[in-house]
């Protein structure tokens, strides 16, 4: 029904069906074509309603969303890892210090914007890795906003910088035994400059006592764990004795569900804990006094960085022992437990952590070789092995003084069989001899070629 008038109105109403009920309102207009408009409104209201259309929200600005919305969600989901809540946080730091970012809305940052950010961070000499972390909390919260319905559609795609640095660097045995010694000369240097303060001025003329020492091997007890054991640095900082069962060690904790293992340990490893358990009665096997009661990664980088100074080696951080664990482990695991060991949930982070050195690379390809019965880059010959004499050559057959060779082109594969080559051999009498045998061999890969004259290798006299 059309818009209409009330006897004794000047307004006009509307008045229609929808959904079986009906609607009357009236317009509070005098103007019918008004009137007609706010009926065509009402009817779009109730359509846009009935499939599912809503009005469009407002998009917050960047920092409206990330105090009402980001924030709030990391503290609660990342309160018992403090490492992953301190690396959002700082992330967001970073971006909201930028204006033309944490001013745009949501749907409005564009490639300009973050071309400016990176540029502005470089310029603060940060590296790669630390602005691609930044980048990455920014891609979280715009996907995450796109979970929440917050925006229509997904906002920027946030490419990462290319020329990253890889954690790469794997020591070498005599690199290990290097730096363990320095370790251990870092803690003698500190029990020495404690016996040189009592002999002091200070102790000797002013009673002053100097503290003692509480943990003068600390670095060199957390090291070998790392090496041994493969831990995470944050995970041997945060080990409690109650950790520590028997020869395993057990990780309750950690970035990923998968993070929950349990380790056997060595016995140097068993050996250094069992002296630690003695002289520490604290909860933590590496006790500081520190805000959490832990050592920390500060706790270290001075002891550390005057090891890498005394071994004479270049600068590697503490992660470098772990990579350095798993990649010694990876030469006589299975994937499977590498995995495990490591506290992986797939393959391809497991992979990021293996770098085969030159000697494990030519030992796998000696077993390789070995095991096709092929030619193993010359050492079988000066093991003594003859040809004729490998695990894979015919029985019965006396191969001494004929010497012979594939084609210059061959390769471990054979070649193919010449066309028409198995029809012709399916209408052959039966083998009844080696030489037909040959014969056909020949005719389907090509003849054998000899390198000199030799006796008939097919007389009665070579059969076994």
């Amino acid at each position: 029904m059309a818009v209409y008038k009330q006897k004794g109105s000047k307004n006009w109403w509307y008045q229609f069906i929808w959904d079986g009920k009906r609607i009357r309102e009236s317009t509070k207009q005098t103007v019918k074509r008004v009137a007609e408009q706010m009926e065509a409104a009402h009817k779009a209201t109730l359509a846009k309603g009935e499939v599912g259309i809503r009005e469009k929200k407002p998009i917050p600005l960047v920092k409206d969303f990330v105090e009402s919305d980001f924030l709030p969600f990391v503290d609660s989901r990342f309160l018992n890892k403090p490492k992953t809540l301190e690396y959002y946080r700082n992330g967001v730091k970073s971006l909201l210090a930028f204006d033309p970012i944490a001013s745009s809305t949501l749907d409005s940052i564009n490639a300009s914007q973050l071309t400016g950010f990176i540029s502005k961070r470089r310029k603060a000499k940060l590296k790669v890795s630390s602005i691609n972390r930044e980048l990455e909390v920014l891609r979280r919260m715009l996907r995450l906003a796109f979970e929440w319905d917050v925006l229509e559609k997904p906002g920027l795609k946030v490419q990462m910088l290319p020329g990253e640095n890889e954690r790469d660097r794997v020591l070498s045995s005599a690199e290990e035994s290097r730096y363990l010694k320095a370790t251990a000369a870092v803690g003698e240097s500190i029990l020495a400059a404690h016996a040189r303060a009592l002999d002091g001025i200070r102790g000797q003329l002013r009673g002053e006592t100097p503290t003692q020492p509480s943990d003068p091997f600390l670095l060199r007890d957390v090291t070998t764990i790392l090496l041994d054991c493969g831990l995470r640095p944050e995970e041997a900082f945060r080990l409690r004795w109650q950790h520590v069962q028997e020869d395993v060690l057990q990780i309750p904790f950690g970035k990923t569900e998968n993070a929950r293992r349990r380790i056997p340990l060595t016995q140097r490893a068993g050996a250094l804990l069992s002296m630690r358990r003695g002289a520490h009665s604290e909860e933590w096997v590496f006790p500081a006094p520190t805000r959490t009661g832990h050592i920390e990664k500060s706790s270290l980088r001075k002891q550390h960085r005057k090891a890498i100074a005394l071994a004479k080696l270049e600068p590697f951080n503490l992660y470098t022992l772990r990579h350095t664990c798993l990649t010694r482990w990876a030469a006589y695991m299975d994937p499977y437990t590498l995995a495990y060991l490591a506290g992986h949930s797939d393959f391809s982070t497991t992979k990021r952590y293996v770098h085969p050195q030159a000697d494990t690379v030519r030992s796998a390809m000696e077993r390789a070789h070995e095991a096709r019965g092929s030619h193993s880059f010359d050492h079988s010959r000066r093991n003594g092995s003859k040809i004729g004499e490998g695990p894979d050559e015919p029985k019965g057959f006396d191969f001494s003084g004929m010497r012979w060779s594939g084609r210059e082109d061959s390769n471990l594969r054979p070649p193919g069989p010449e066309p028409g080559a198995l029809a012709r051999l399916s209408h052959a009498p039966c083998l009844t001899s080696l030489p037909i045998a040959f014969t056909v061999f020949a005719e389907l890969f090509g003849p054998i070629q000899f390198l000199s004259q030799s006796p008939d290798p097919f007389t009665a006299k070579n059969l076994s």
